[in-house]
């Protein structure tokens, strides 16, 4: 992880996170890893937890706990499949280090400290939100008046939602997907719900497979986006009749409802590429007799049919797969640390808002990875800068 490795070297230098309580959830798996010893490396005491029950890579937590990343500290306490109780159990023993900074992908993090915690507020700098899901989150917190502290909008930076929702989530699907089952996509009909970037990203490597897909979308202007993009663009509760996998990758609830099931054909496979599992309507499936056909894969017994669901209905990308590509992480995690420190700089003086990613930071992670890449960029010579900076000049 190059970009990260420069970044984490710079912090350092600068000393502002050392000393620095730094609480995250985060997925934790051998990129978080890296992010998280980086972070304690330049001074920090880091208390790391996960933000999914079902996205842990255990030898990677246990390692973690044993690893020596002086001058900070490093705390890690998280598990692949635990319960409901545990997770959050896990969350609120991250929180107890009473951090400045909170690094958070979802938004569990910053939804306790605004309810059952919020008493170590007053202490708080402010936090970093890696996910599409938690800024929706944040925004209606935000949209009511309630957020408490400044926190960055990771997701939406270029170097993050342009790389790591199309190209990582693309990718990182596909794997889960293709370990899960080891079945064939091409020539397989598949429904993506959702045209964000995620979505664009799952659709473009589909396609890539062989896949007929369709897109099911609820805005107009992506549903056009789609259609030039080559896809069919349909209803759900029409295209999900003839569907033999039904991807879900919305930020949504309800996606894949009670309806939407009763429609599917027999053998049709559900997966979900959202940040939480309510995407499809799992404890509707329970309902109904079930049996394990696969490590990943769970079969329900309908009455006239059999339905597939993969990985409990989580992100199928982490519980059945490794997440994103590392060169993907690389870049995000360096977001993440970069906005750590300038939160850890700025925080007091920041607005309680959801804070837009300094372009000049995001420039500066662009041109670090593109460096890596063996690539360059071309100059602007300074006749050019003036025109490009004049309203007067035209031909």
């Amino acid at each position: 992880m190059p970009v990260l490795h420069i970044l984490g070297h710079e912090i350092l230098d600068r000393g502002v996170l050392a000393g620095k309580k730094i609480a995250m959830a985060l997925h934790t798996e051998a990129k978080t890893g890296i992010l998280a010893q980086t972070l304690a490396g330049c001074g920090a005491q880091v208390r790391l937890a996960s933000c999914n029950p079902l996205s842990t890579d255990d030898p990677v937590a246990l390692a973690l706990q044993h690893e020596d990343v002086s001058p900070g500290s490093l705390e890690v306490r998280a598990r692949y499949g635990e319960s409901g109780e545990r997770y959050y159990e896990a969350l609120n023993w991250a929180l107890d280090l009473k951090p400045d900074i909170v690094i958070d992908d979802g938004g569990d993090l910053v939804k306790i400290l605004h309810t059952d915690r919020d008493d170590l507020i007053p202490d708080i700098l402010g936090g970093c939100e890696e996910t599409t899901t938690g800024i929706i989150r944040l925004r209606a917190l935000q949209a009511e008046g309630k957020l408490r502290f400044p926190v960055m909008d990771v997701n939406d930076c270029n170097m993050k939602h342009l790389f790591d929702n199309r190209y990582g989530t693309g990718q990182s699907t596909m794997d889960g997907i293709l370990n899960a089952t080891n079945l064939t996509i091409a020539g397989m009909r598949v429904v993506v719900a959702g045209y964000g970037w995620c979505g664009k990203g799952i659709a473009m490597r589909l396609k890539g497979l062989g896949a007929n897909i369709t897109v099911s979308e609820v805005d107009p202007v992506k549903g056009v986006e789609a259609a030039m993009d080559g896809f069919r663009v349909r209803d759900l509760s029409d295209s999900c009749t003839e569907a033999n996998m039904v991807l879900t990758a919305t930020g949504c609830k309800d996606v894949v409802s009670r309806d939407i099931i009763n429609k599917l054909p027999d053998g049709c496979i559900l997966a979900n590429s959202g940040h939480f599992d309510n995407e499809i309507d799992v404890r509707y499936l329970e309902t109904f007799p079930s049996f394990r056909a696969r490590e990943h894969v769970k079969g329900y017994k309908l009455k006239d049919k059999t339905v597939y669901l993969l990985s409990e209905g989580r992100l199928v990308n982490l519980a059945s797969g490794q997440g994103h590509p590392v060169e993907i992480m690389d870049m995000s995690f360096a977001i993440q640390a970069a906005g750590a420190e300038f939160i850890a700089m700025n925080g007091r003086d920041l607005p309680k808002e959801v804070i837009r990613f300094p372009e000049g930071l995001d420039q500066r992670i662009a041109f670090l990875k593109l460096q890596n890449m063996g690539y360059s960029t071309a100059e602007l010579s300074e006749e050019q800068k003036r025109y490009l900076s004049s309203w007067e000049e035209g031909t």
